[in-house]
């Protein structure tokens, strides 16, 4: 009978999502300001389309 021994990476969530936002092998390169831009997109974008339908009629 084998036994497999895996070793337990013990890195922090944070340390981790670092990792994942600069690593080069996701499909889609994030980066920090993919991390700060995504967000703001949309809340501009949702803004905006409030504001669309809201707006009174001219």
């Amino acid at each position: 009978m084998t036994t497999t021994l895996q070793r337990r990476e013990s890195a922090s969530l944070w340390e981790r999502f670092c990792n994942w936002v600069t690593s080069t092998d996701n499909r889609l390169y994030v980066g920090w300001f993919g991390v700060l831009m995504i967000p703001t997109l949309l809340a501009a974008t949702t803004c905006f389309i409030i504001a669309f339908i809201a707006a009174p009629p001219v």
